[in-house]
């Protein structure tokens, strides 16, 4: 990061407050052609700090390996060196042709069982008395570690969801997705309301999204948001109430398309397609996924209190249903900060640097000081939560207060 877009994006913090503006005032979504027109500031400045979309050409994906190796000289899916590499692993296979809630329920196949069901489905004209299975939420590179199959492209590096689970072990979110022509993803917004990136090796994706607050006009008489934005009642004006028509992107083999963070939006898959995808949080929009969670909490809290009988240690039990419902608590989103922000302060420690540091071994300290000061924000915030104060604070270690006046020492030391 330079010293003019750590200037600019702190003065956009100061002057909006913890979150971003979450209008969208285009009409259109950039496309970058060439890597060396952008660099990583570039990005940072024009595209995450004002949350908004961009697709990258296939250029930015040129020499990834399974841009080689995972495809054919056609085009399409290499199904006998996928069925070499992979063929024994276990993976999350979604049923496109039924739904559960707001999603398509899951199994778990071999990746040989389902390679061999997509052959088949592309040979009997993209039909199966199985229905439209969709390979996705694969953890492709925690289960084989070691593959060079793609580089994480330096605009996305600033990721602070897989830098903690990293950490701490047990998940993360990095995920490889594989899909026969007509296979989809339901309408959604991303997890903890995080950013996401989606590369395709193959094949090509229909994108529809929505800024935040336009999935407010797609509810149904109950509240509820749509399973299909595409379905009769929503194409027609009247069925978008007064909301707008979704930003529409094709994306093409190699090309990468950045959605903002809370954006929601729909994929389908427009050919037989493999893609790359991760979501992350950092900085920019670590303040939403902490209103996300308060979001959360609320529902949960609401819920609970139209239960008749009375609920022991209900503060707990918000906090148990939290974590099942949005995938972390209170206490974990502690953990989280705690985690970043040490990182952080100890490159500020460290001292000046060369500028760069995004691309390689970590943040530069320009980068380190935005991050630290954004997380001194959001853990001031969490300190203060009355739900947050109702738990059992004593128990963590470092406490909370102490880890905030660490942190704020170390961001007031880097000011000097």
């Amino acid at each position: 990061m330079d010293r003019a877009t750590f200037a600019s994006s702190t003065a956009f913090f100061r002057d909006f407050g913890n979150c971003p503006p979450g209008v969208f005032a285009g009409e259109r979504v950039d496309f970058i052609d060439k890597p060396d027109s952008l660099g990583y500031s570039d990005f940072f400045r024009d595209y995450l700090v004002p949350n908004r979309p961009c697709v990258l050409s296939a250029a930015f994906t040129e020499g990834w390996g399974s841009r080689r190796a995972w495809v054919g000289r056609d085009g399409k899916p290499d199904f006998e060196h996928l069925l070499r590499e992979f063929g024994d692993a276990a993976v999350p296979v979604a049923k496109c042709d039924l739904r559960e809630y707001n999603s398509h329920p899951k199994e778990q196949l071999a990746c040989r069982e389902f390679l061999e069901y997509w052959r088949e489905y592309i040979g009997n004209g993209h039909s199966s008395a199985r229905g439209c299975l969709y390979l996705k939420d694969w953890h492709l590179s925690r289960a084989f570690p070691e593959h060079d199959g793609y580089t994480t492209p330096v605009y996305f590096s600033s990721d602070w969801l897989n830098e903690y689970w990293d950490a701490v072990g047990g998940d993360d979110f990095r995920f490889v997705y594989m899909g026969p022509k007509g296979s989809w993803t339901p309408f959604h917004a991303d997890v903890f309301r995080s950013y996401s990136w989606s590369a395709n090796v193959c094949g090509r994706k229909r994108w529809l999204l929505f800024p935040p607050g336009q999935e407010e006009f797609l509810r149904d008489a109950r509240g509820d948001l749509p399973f299909d934005v595409t379905a009769p009642r929503l194409r027609a004006p009247a069925g978008r109430r007064r909301g707008r028509a979704p930003l529409e992107i094709l994306q093409e083999a190699g090309e990468i398309v950045f959605v903002p963070s809370g954006w929601h939006h729909q994929v389908q898959n427009l050919e037989d397609t493999i893609s790359i995808n991760h979501n992350w949080v950092n900085g920019c929009n670590v303040a939403v996924m902490w209103r996300f969670l308060q979001d959360e909490l609320a529902a949960v809290q609401r819920e609970l209190s139209q239960w008749n009988e009375p609920v022991e240690d209900r503060h707990l039990q918000c906090q148990l249903l939290l974590k099942s419902c949005a995938g972390i608590d209170y206490e974990g989103f502690y953990r989280f900060l705690e985690v970043v922000g040490r990182n952080r302060a100890s490159v500020l420690e460290k001292g000046p640097d060369a500028e760069g540091g995004a691309a390689g071994s970590g943040p530069g300290t320009l980068h380190a000081l935005f991050d630290l000061q954004r997380a001194v924000e959001v853990l001031a915030s969490l300190i203060a939560n009355e739900d947050f104060r109702q738990l059992e604070l004593s128990s963590l270690s470092p406490r909370p207060d102490v880890l905030l006046q660490r942190l704020e020492s170390a961001v007031d030391a880097a000011l000097l």
